[in-house]
C-alpha cells in the first residue's frame, strides 16, 4: 500500500473549508466576501481543495462540503497518495547556447509549451515558454540568431519539483505560479556544481497540465 502525503493547508484553506460546511451551497463570490479578498486570490485556493476532495463543486450551484465516502473522495485519496515520479514525463530539453531559432523549432516538432535549458553539464539553466518567445521575436528582426539565455526565465527563479514530491504539490505549485509546467529535478552530482559550492539540479523529468488533466480524468472514470 503506498504511503499517503500529508497535506498541510493554510490558515485561509481552513477557513474556507469551514465557511463551505456553515453556508453551503455558497459560490466563490461569496467566500470571497466573508474573506475580504478578491475572487482570483481565491482561485488556487478552491482549486486544491476541490481536487483534494475537501470541497465539491457545481456550477451555477456553488461550492459543498466533500464527502469522504464519494467517489470524488476516492479520487482524492489516489491523488494524495501518488508521486511526482509517477507521472513525470521525459523532459523537452535545449542547451542554453541555442539559438531562439532553434528553440522555436523544438517547442514546434515536439508540440509542447516550453523548454527546459541547460548548461554544459546538463543542470537546469532555465526554462522558455511560447509567451517568452512570442515577446521576445515580435519586431525584433535578430530575435532567430540570439541564444535563448537573453530570452529565458533563469535558475534559482524556475518553479521545480523533485521526484518524490506529492502530485497535489505538483498541483499546487502551478496554480500559484500559473505555470503549464514544472521542471522535475535532483541534485547534480557534477563535481564542478559541488566545488563552486552551490547547489545545481540535474533535469530528470517534466510535469505539465496536460499530464494533470489526463490523470484526473483516469481517475475519475476508472471502471466507468
Amino acid at each position: 500500500m503506498r504511503e499517503v502525503t500529508a497535506i498541510e493547508l493554510t490558515a485561509r484553506q481552513l477557513h474556507i473549508v469551514e465557511l463551505v460546511k456553515q453556508h453551503a451551497p455558497i459560490t466563490g463570490e461569496q467566500i470571497a466576501e466573508m474573506l475580504g479578498l478578491s475572487r482570483p486570490t481565491l482561485r488556487s485556493d478552491l482549486a486544491l481543495l476541490v481536487m483534494l476532495g475537501l470541497v465539491d463543486a457545481k456550477p451555477k450551484v456553488g461550492y459543498s462540503p466533500g464527502s469522504v465516502v464519494s467517489s470524488g473522495g476516492e479520487v482524492s485519496r489516489r491523488l494524495q497518495g501518488m508521486k511526482v515520479k509517477d507521472i513525470q514525463a521525459m523532459p523537452v530539453i535545449i542547451r542554453e547556447s541555442s539559438s531562439v531559432h532553434d528553440a522555436v523549432v523544438t517547442l514546434f516538432m515536439e508540440n509542447v509549451g516550453s523548454l527546459i535549458v541547460v548548461d554544459e553539464e546538463s543542470c537546469l539553466s532555465g526554462v522558455i515558454s511560447r509567451k517568452d518567445l512570442l515577446k521576445f521575436t515580435l519586431g525584433n528582426h535578430n530575435a532567430s540568431s540570439m541564444p535563448v539565455s537573453m530570452v529565458m526565465t533563469r535558475e534559482p527563479n524556475v518553479i521545480h519539483v523533485f521526484p518524490e514530491d506529492s502530485v497535489i504539490e505538483a498541483a499546487r505549485k502551478m496554480m500559484h505560479h500559473q505555470v503549464d509546467s514544472l521542471p522535475v529535478v535532483a541534485r547534480s552530482k557534477q563535481e564542478s556544481a559541488q566545488a563552486q559550492g552551490r547547489i545545481r539540479w540535474e533535469v530528470v523529468g517534466r510535469v505539465t497540465k496536460t499530464i494533470m488533466t489526463q490523470l484526473l480524468l483516469d481517475l475519475a472514470t476508472e471502471g466507468v
